[in-house]
């Protein structure tokens, strides 16, 4: 079977009402395959109305009523509000042998009268009609293309507007006066994504209780200089802060090794001598783990390359988002988080734990443009796949 690239449309309902994790967590848990972008969309008249005239389909297998229902939820829902402000809509791309039916099936299909839960619509979308047949509420949840020919040709047309309608996205969150809403960064970090299973979605999940809103994704493989720049502030503080633990497990390791005991004066002195050369050491180690690459075992010609291992970056906004998503994620040591923080119920150890949070408005800042969470990575994706756009 040919590998294909896909692509699933999470609607402004779906995010609206944080049912984003969720979703995400089937697509890739049920579908087996390899999420290669994603890039938040809030669509223009043009691009709305461009992309429902494809809707209705021959080769789509459900009912044509239920395909006219898809159009014209996209033509008033996809659209922006009465007042022009446009909602957010999120894109996922997936690669693999099959995508396109593999994706499709894991959304699922509308049959009037009949749920089974199993797919993505029969959890999270509706299709509710009267007594006498007439549709009193829909809503679609996730688009998917019926076939592989309208994957590409719908992808084409949501990527004719990808850098006009989509990236971080502005103005698309209505605040009561007197709110100041902040921006802060989320990485969902490469332990999540050593194999194909729903601790990404989850983990977004959790953070959908902070009631902010998603408005930049970007799935994002950090180079190494990206990762020597992120994590900067961290070197001198390993190289700095933590002589006295340094100190404690020299003395320890040589008291073992050798026999003796080492008096307290130098132990502080090991501490202060070994705390530079261990620092470097746990500062490569994050690199590596972030990138898939040590600095000190990469040509300086080579570490603007992207790296090896995977994570997904978000941008959520919305009033003392900072606080918000940092209580939510928990304190670094995963053993000392509270119970139902991110990083209690999916972190292993200080750095395998499972996300990184800004935590400050200014490191925010800093951190999204080293990341470049609004880089237009679908069209590299797409013409890798597809050719010359």
């Amino acid at each position: 079977m040919a590998e294909q690239l896909a692509y699933a449309l999470l609607t402004p309902h779906s995010l609206l009402r944080s049912r984003t994790g969720g979703i995400i967590t089937r697509l890739i848990a049920r579908t087996g395959l390899d999420l290669v972008g994603a890039r938040m969309f809030a669509p223009s008249p043009e691009l709305v109305k461009e992309y429902a005239e494809t809707v209705i389909s021959k080769n789509d297998p459900q009912e044509p009523r239920v395909q006219e229902l898809l159009r014209d939820y996209v033509l008033q829902q996809f659209a922006p509000d009465s007042t022009g402000r446009r909602k957010r809509v999120m894109m996922l791309l997936f690669h693999g042998e099959d995508a396109v039916r593999k994706v499709r099936d894991v959304v699922g299909f509308f049959v009037p009268g009949k749920y089974s839960g199993q797919s993505i619509r029969d959890t999270y979308g509706d299709l509710v009609l009267d007594e006498n047949g007439n549709v009193r509420y829909f809503e679609p949840a996730v688009y998917a293309a019926p076939t592989v020919e309208e994957a590409e040709r719908n992808l084409k047309i949501w990527l004719k507007y990808s850098d006009t309608d989509g990236g971080v996205l502005e103005n698309v969150i209505a605040y009561e006066p007197g709110e100041k809403p902040e921006r802060t960064l989320v990485l969902l970090k490469p332990d999540n994504f050593r194999f194909a299973s729903g601790r990404p979605g989850n983990m977004i999940d959790y953070f959908s209780r902070t009631g902010l809103y998603i408005v930049g994704i970007k799935l994002h493989r950090m180079s190494v200089a990206q990762a020597i720049e992120f994590y900067g502030p961290v070197r001198e503080v390993l190289r700095t802060k933590l002589k006295g633990m340094v100190g404690e497990q020299a003395r320890t390791a040589i008291e073992q090794a050798l026999g003796f005991t080492v008096p307290p004066e130098v132990e502080k002195k090991l501490g202060e001598l070994l705390c530079p050369f261990f620092g470097d050491h746990q500062f490569e180690n994050i690199v590596e783990f972030m990138s898939g690459r040590r600095p000190s075992q990469t040509p300086l010609e080579e570490r603007d390359a992207p790296g090896t291992e995977k994570c997904i970056a978000l941008v959520y906004e919305g009033v003392n988002a900072v606080a918000k998503i940092r209580d939510v994620l928990g304190p670094t040591d995963p053993t000392k988080a509270p119970p139902g923080s991110i990083r209690r119920e999916f972190g292993s150890n200080v750095m395998v734990n499972a996300a990184h949070a800004s935590d400050s408005v200014e490191n925010a800042e800093r951190e999204m443009r080293i990341v470049n969470v609004g880089e237009n990575q679908l069209k590299r994706v797409a013409e890798a796949y597809f050719g010359a756009l």
